[in-house]
């Protein structure tokens, strides 16, 4: 890589957020070698220009640097720590992201192991959906140096518009699970109320009008409202991962001493959903579970 000219980028993970992400990456003119657990998604990204890797590995020996967009935890540290895996191909002076949502423990533990290959990382989760990551307005919460902040951030302003740095390695996890708590309970809040309305023989439209001219206003009352009242639970973002997200924060809340017992409710409703079936469905779906709880059609 010249001065002049843009990073390799490697980019592991083409699902519901990985693949608008990789594109948006080959839009922006980066050189992009990708690879995924299932060959055949990285088809469409070859047709525009990727190249195709048969390992995590292969991707870091190609790539200045390398991404990832994974499940949970347990995805990213094979991915990056285990055989065929990142540190087995990453060259000194890479830089590694996980754009996942995973543990703030998992995040400091590959950080440590690929200091020791002389490679830096950065923890970077995003919020903003899959409509956030096709438009590339994702907004995106970072843990890492300061340093690795700064050589990352062009590649950044090419996924997302609200780029934050937050502080050192897990911080970025940190912050997402703050993001996915305070979610999960508002469309909690936003299903609760518009089930409420609908039983109480009020038009839930007009109640959800009403309220966004007021202090109730926010950006999930007016688009997931607006998905209840379609009954439109297709996922941009599945209550199987929010549950994990909550998993993640109930486990970090133990371990620095908070109680959080409203996130612990909304676990547990998305635990009842997961169990019914719904697990697929978007988050926005937890007002099909109070409704079903209520008697509404």
């Amino acid at each position: 890589m010249t001065q002049d000219s843009k990073p390799s980028i490697g980019f592991i993970g083409l699902g519901i957020m990985g693949k608008p992400m990789a594109l948006n990456l080959i839009k922006a003119g980066y050189s992009l070698t990708v690879n995924n657990r299932t060959p055949e998604v990285m088809d469409e990204l070859v047709k525009q220009g990727a190249k195709a890797a048969h390992s995590a590995k292969e991707v870091a020996q190609n790539s200045d640097i390398i991404i990832t967009m994974l499940p949970d935890s347990p995805q990213v540290e094979e991915v990056a720590l285990g055989e065929g895996g990142v540190t087995e191909g990453i060259k000194a002076g890479a830089l590694f992201i996980d754009m996942s949502s995973i543990s703030p423990t998992t995040s400091r533990k590959v950080e440590e192991a690929l200091k020791a290959k002389g490679a830096d990382s950065l923890d970077a989760p995003v919020s903003g959906g899959q409509v956030g990551a096709e438009a590339a307005t994702l907004s995106i919460m970072v843990g890492g140096s300061e340093e690795a902040f700064t050589r990352a951030r062009p590649v950044f302003e090419a996924l997302g518009k609200n780029i934050v740095y937050i502080g050192g390695a897990g911080a970025g996890q940190v912050t997402k699970i703050a993001n996915q708590i305070v979610v999960g309970l508002t469309i909690q809040a936003v299903s609760e109320a518009m089930t409420l309305a609908k039983k109480a023989g009020v038009d839930a439209g007009k109640v959800r009008e009403a309220l966004l001219g007021g202090f109730a206003q926010s950006r999930i009352l007016d688009l997931h409202g607006q998905r209840i009242l379609d009954g439109n639970f297709k996922p941009g973002f599945r209550i199987n991962l929010h549950r994990k997200d909550l998993r993640l924060a109930l486990e970090t809340g133990r371990e620095a001493g908070v109680p959080l017992f409203a996130t612990g409710l909304a676990a547990n409703i998305m635990d009842a959903m997961i169990a019914q079936g719904d697990g697929d469905l978007d988050h926005s779906s937890m007002a099909k579970f109070y409704a079903e709880m209520s008697g509404i059609e």
